[in-house]
């Protein structure tokens, strides 16, 4: 690589965009798939992008073959202001083509597995108000959710509350934890069940990205002890399936628990301490918001705080009808 040039404003956003594509998908390969051009193509846009700043971007290794991709100091600040630069070209497009009726332009959000039906009524309906904007989902848990808010590769997203400081909110759900188990079993005919009698019970957790099982294993280790874990799984049906054949106990939502057949599964509310499933569509607080995520923001608050939907929750609350959820009541977490 040779030394460092003085600075020239030739960098080009594609180029910007091809790095920024191979850092995210971790190898030239997938980002050639990602971005639908070849793996040479990709390779070529970077080694220019390098020459262009007079600094190598990615750490190579001639000896031996490496998976994934390792960053300079130098790739680090260019990935970092990549994203910042594509983003505001992204909301300059979208704005520029969806001015006066947002009759064109994108959204990305960031839909939890675990809350994927209650919001799909939502985003239908925005689809209906909205049909010339492309809707583009990321079906992650809360935590990878919330990362990617945070990195610029969504617009919005549904996160677990309490939600950071450096994030927006409205309030769209706000349910009690219920034990699910086997319905021929000890816990049948139970009104509740203290959250301290599960102490020697297997327990279906979720996949490593849902913030839930934080939420859990908080509330167990206040009193007295660790989830003993058996599974994790990121699909709830799944977890429901093996809690049937008796591989262990699972925390759902009521909604979710509510659901099932009786006459196989038992949902009884925890106790002691009571445990709350509070789902949040967030943004960042210093995020520019496109035109398409304000209408968004805007058809959130209309859908969960005005009543609409036909389908009252099963337990739990929504926000009451006929008012506007206020950001500031939201529980909050700091920032790390």
């Amino acid at each position: 690589m040779r030394a460092p040039t003085p600075w020239r404003p030739a960098v080009e956003l594609r180029a910007l965009k091809y790095f920024a594509e191979v850092v995210r998908q971790g190898s030239f390969t997938a980002a050639a798939d990602a971005l639908f051009v070849t793996q040479p193509t990709v390779s070529k846009m970077v080694q220019v992008l390098e020459e262009e700043l007079g600094v190598p971007l990615l750490a190579r290794d001639e000896g031996r073959r490496k998976r994934g991709v390792t960053l300079t100091d130098a790739g680090r600040l260019v990935y970092a202001r990549a994203q910042e630069m594509l983003a505001t070209e992204t909301s300059l497009r979208d704005d520029l083509e969806g001015l006066g009726d947002l009759t064109r332009g994108s959204l990305t959000i960031g839909v939890p597995p675990l809350g994927a039906s209650l919001v799909a009524p939502a985003i239908a309906d925005f689809h209906k108000q909205w049909p010339g904007i492309e809707l583009k989902l990321l079906e992650s848990g809360a935590r990878a959710v919330e990362r990617a808010l945070r990195e610029g590769e969504l617009d919005v997203g549904i996160c677990l509350a309490p939600v950071p400081d450096d994030m927006e909110g409205i309030q769209i759900c706000d349910y009690p934890l219920h034990l699910l188990a086997p319905h021929k079993g000890r816990w049948q005919g139970r009104a509740d069940v203290r959250l301290a009698e599960l102490a020697d019970e297997p327990f279906l957790l979720y996949g490593e990205t849902f913030q839930l099982n934080e939420t859990i294993a908080q509330a167990c280790r206040s009193v007295g002890y660790t989830p003993r874990l058996a599974c994790r799984s990121s699909q709830w049906d799944l977890i429901v399936t093996l809690v049937e054949c008796g591989m262990g106990i699972a925390l759902l939502p009521a909604n979710y628990g509510e659901r099932l057949d009786r006459r196989r599964f038992v949902s009884i509310p925890i106790v002691q301490p009571e445990i709350r499933w509070r789902l949040v569509a967030c943004w960042r607080r210093s995020a520019h918001l496109s035109r398409a995520a304000r209408a968004w923001v805007d058809a959130t608050r209309v859908f969960f705080g005005a009543g609409a939907g036909d389908q009252p929750p099963l337990s739990g609350r929504r926000t009451r009808p006929g008012t506007r959820p206020s950001n500031t009541s939201l529980p909050r977490k700091k920032t790390t």
